[in-house]
């Protein structure tokens, strides 16, 4: 006999409205560091405003995932578009490696040509992106830990906050000492935080896109505890797979030759798993004895 469960959901908050409003955010900030950043000839400023530009697009896609992963199944997407949000990160974690390449090029360029900088107005400009950064980030913070496509976001605006906080930095260096190449400098390491704090996502999101076991959770230990179930003798044909940043489902057999009741059996299995590792759809199946190969 075999159970299927995806009712035990808990319940996500709609991130929807706080994407929608960090574009707008980021929308006005881009536009701001850009024009500023060329009329006070600041690299670390235009740099800044590329970064942002690329959230934006990121914040974009972000929110297209998770509409996306909110339409119902349909004959032919039996999930729905769960997986939309699992791409949408995996295309958030590409975006910030080009947005790497372009900044680092231009830092590069700059410095064997270096351009005078106006170092008030790249203070008071990367001041406000600041204020804006850190606003839009504190939209996605309490979501990060459940969702890697919020925490893109957030990671994303986190960066952006640190990396406007260098532009400021640079800007008083360069006000107090003159010294022009601070500027591409501070550009440079731009580019190596976006690039370190992209990788984690990166390696992330291509494993849930392939598939792979969502981090926080470790199948020898999910077969464990489906094997120490009263009445479970053995689990094989165990498999934990990602549907979107914030589901995951499971299939297994459960050998149980002598247990009274498999309803009884199916509907512990699936609080335990639903409790114990937040896995809402799984699909169980009892046997009274060990079939070797169940494949169809």
């Amino acid at each position: 006999m075999s159970g299927h469960s995806h009712d035990c959901h808990g319940s996500q908050r709609d991130f929807t409205r706080a994407f929608a409003v960090g574009i707008a955010l980021n929308v006005a900030i881009v536009l701001l560091e850009a024009i500023f950043g060329f009329l006070s000839n600041s690299m670390a400023l235009i740099a800044d405003a590329g970064h942002n530009l690329s959230d934006v697009l990121g914040l974009m896609v972000g929110w297209a995932g998770a509409v996306m992963a909110k339409r119902a199944a349909s004959p032919r997407f039996t999930y729905g578009l769960k997986k939309a949000s699992i791409l949408a990160a995996l295309i958030n974690a590409l975006s910030l490696m080009v947005a790497v390449g372009a900044i680092a090029a231009e830092a590069i360029r700059r410095l064997f040509n270096p351009a005078t900088a106006e170092a008030r107005t790249m203070i008071w400009v990367a001041a406000v992106a600041i204020l804006g950064n850190v606003l839009t980030a504190l939209l996605f913070a309490r979501g990060r830990d459940h969702d890697i496509n919020v925490r893109a976001a957030f990671q994303h605006m986190a960066a952006d906050a640190a990396v406007s906080a260098a532009v400021v930095f640079a800007g008083l260096v360069i006000l107090w000492t003159g010294q022009q190449w601070v500027d591409p400098v501070m550009s440079l390491t731009v580019a190596i935080v976006i690039l370190w704090g992209s990788l984690g996502l990166l390696k992330e999101s291509v494993g849930m896109s392939l598939m792979g076991v969502p981090s926080g959770i470790d199948v020898d230990v999910v077969e464990y505890e489906l094997a120490s179930l009263e009445g479970v003798d053995a689990v094989h044909d165990l498999h934990v797979w990602p549907l979107s940043t914030t589901e995951t489902a499971l299939t297994a057999h459960l050998v149980a030759p002598g247990v009274a009741s498999t309803d009884a059996l199916l509907r512990e299995a699936r609080v335990m798993l639903h409790d114990r590792f937040g896995i809402d759809h799984c699909t169980l199946q009892v046997e009274r004895t060990h079939l070797e190969d169940t494949r169809c």
